[in-house]
């Protein structure tokens, strides 16, 4: 339903919405969103390109969220590094007969229009505060190494 790059925008912004107000490294983001850093470096400068995060570099530097979490809604994370999904206008298939969309058609399209409102209704701080039993960001099994004897 979603792209990789979709994914990894929103764990990164809702870790940022977790910590809200605290600058994060890079390194904290990939670390506790199991994304690999190089491609998020790649995913904040497209969240910054559309004003939802602003980074500071050097000492107590990091990434905050640009507005408050409960403003930011999972739409605008997905708009900001992915092309929006498309709507059905006319017939997929080219038939000259289907003026209006066809029932199959105007499914698909209803369906479409559901996702972006529940997307858009949405809201990253409602992701990372969510209390249905399991946390918003996967735990990421730690690497232990095994002790010498």
């Amino acid at each position: 339903m979603i792209s990789s790059t979709a994914e990894y925008a929103l764990r990164a912004a809702v870790y940022l919405a977790m910590h809200h107000g605290e600058a994060r490294t890079s390194s904290d983001i990939a670390e506790a969103t199991a994304v690999p850093i190089g491609y998020l470096s790649k995913i904040m400068q497209m969240l910054g390109k559309r004003g939802l995060v602003s980074g500071q570099r050097g000492l107590g530097g990091g990434f905050k969220l640009s507005r408050n979490p409960a403003d930011i809604s999972v739409m605008d994370v997905l708009r900001a590094v992915d092309s929006p999904i498309e709507r059905i206008q006319r017939c997929p298939l080219g038939l000259q007969s289907h003026v209006k969309l066809c029932p199959l058609h105007k499914l698909v399209d209803d369906a479409i229009a559901n996702v972006e409102a529940a997307f858009s209704a949405a809201s990253i701080a409602a992701l990372a505060r969510s209390t249905r039993g399991t946390p918003p960001l996967c735990e990421i099994p730690r690497k232990t190494t095994a002790s010498r004897r």
